[in-house]
């Protein structure tokens, strides 16, 4: 972990230091001309913004609370120290974050009349986007391993997903994340920007900004096809095949309950991966001849938004642990 956060400290420094890179290769070549953006949001309705501000501000609100409040959950509660809470806690941590890299933005653009985002400020708000889209990816799939191991071999379960493992999976998590989201980065710093500047979008998104180049992006388009194949089809079929181990082994279970138990330690699990790998499929696996930007936004806010607020209300719901944990903890801390 200590690795990881000198990787992200690495490249935090390196994208607050971009205004001073963009304003060097302007002197020098006059690269690119654009120097802010103009965000166009969801909606151009001015009678729609008011409620829209409130809507979002609701979701954000619900967000913060319910990651945050997952994560000091299973931090106090001794009897949530487990390879699977230990995932749903940077499982919130991931939600949390992408979350609070887009809303806050958003929410100020609703009640503004000049929508405008910095290039130096676009760049960073993507890079943190790629970074927690592909971490959530990778660690839904993760999950699924755990869900796995946890069914169809219990009596290992403690050996196979000890606190090294873990910790190592979740080290390999964000490290995908941080080389994807330095992948697509590195190659949008190389698009031109000279004529349009309108991003019809609500945030910093990758095709969006794309169609607004003045240059090649043929290396961007593969890149982004590349990494978002391997983002979601292999953590999608590595959850396919845990999942048809996982009900091949429940099948051979004889009793009714311990059936009905263990798919209930799957159901939201389940549910949080529809949601998600749905509507990142929808808006990055089909072409950009037939992708509508109107539709993707739509397809957009439910994984940037509405997901992480989903996420913690689907495991805090159905799941008894979190209850009786959170009980615990409301009778020690007050009463």
């Amino acid at each position: 972990m200590r690795t990881f956060s000198l990787l992200l400290f690495f490249h935090v420094y390196s994208f607050l230091s971009l205004p001073i890179l963009q304003s060097k290769r302007m002197e020098k070549g006059n690269y690119s001309l654009v120097t802010e953006f103009i965000l166009i949001g969801l909606t151009d309705q001015p009678e729609l913004q008011l409620p829209l501000f409130f809507l979002f501000l609701g979701i954000y609100m619900v967000t913060v609370v319910g990651n945050l409040g997952m994560i000091i959950l299973i931090r106090l509660s001794s009897h949530l120290h487990t390879p699977m809470y230990y995932f749903l806690c940077s499982l919130s941590f991931i939600d949390l974050g992408q979350s609070t890299v887009i809303t806050p933005k958003m929410l100020m653009n609703f009640l503004s009349k000049e929508n405008t985002i910095s290039y130096s400020d676009c760049m960073i708000q993507f890079y943190f986007f790629a970074f927690f889209a592909i971490s959530e990816c990778q660690m839904l799939a993760v999950m699924a391993c755990d869900r796995y191991v946890a069914i169809c071999h219990p009596l290992h379960y403690s050996l196979l997903m000890s606190y090294q493992v873990c910790s190592w999976l979740v080290s390999v998590v964000y490290a995908l994340g941080l080389l994807g989201a330095t992948a697509h980065t590195g190659c949008l710093l190389r698009v031109f920007f000279c004529k349009e500047n309108a991003i019809n979008d609500y945030f910093c998104d990758l095709l969006p900004l794309l169609r607004l180049s003045c240059s090649n992006t043929y290396v961007n388009e593969v890149v982004a096809l590349a990494f978002s194949t391997f983002n979601i089809l292999f953590p999608t079929l590595t959850i396919i095949c845990s999942y048809v181990l996982i009900i091949a082994s429940i099948l051979k279970i004889q009793s009714t309950e311990g059936r009905s138990k263990a798919f209930s330690t799957c159901s939201s699990h389940i549910a949080a991966v529809g949601v998600f790998f749905g509507s990142s499929a929808f808006m990055y696996l089909q072409p950009s001849s037939v992708s509508s930007m109107d539709q993707g936004k739509v397809s957009s806010v439910f994984y940037t938004i509405v997901v992480p607020m989903l996420n913690p209300l689907i495991y805090s719901l159905r799941n008894k642990d979190v209850k009786i944990a959170l009980k615990k903890v409301i009778k020690r801390k007050f009463f």
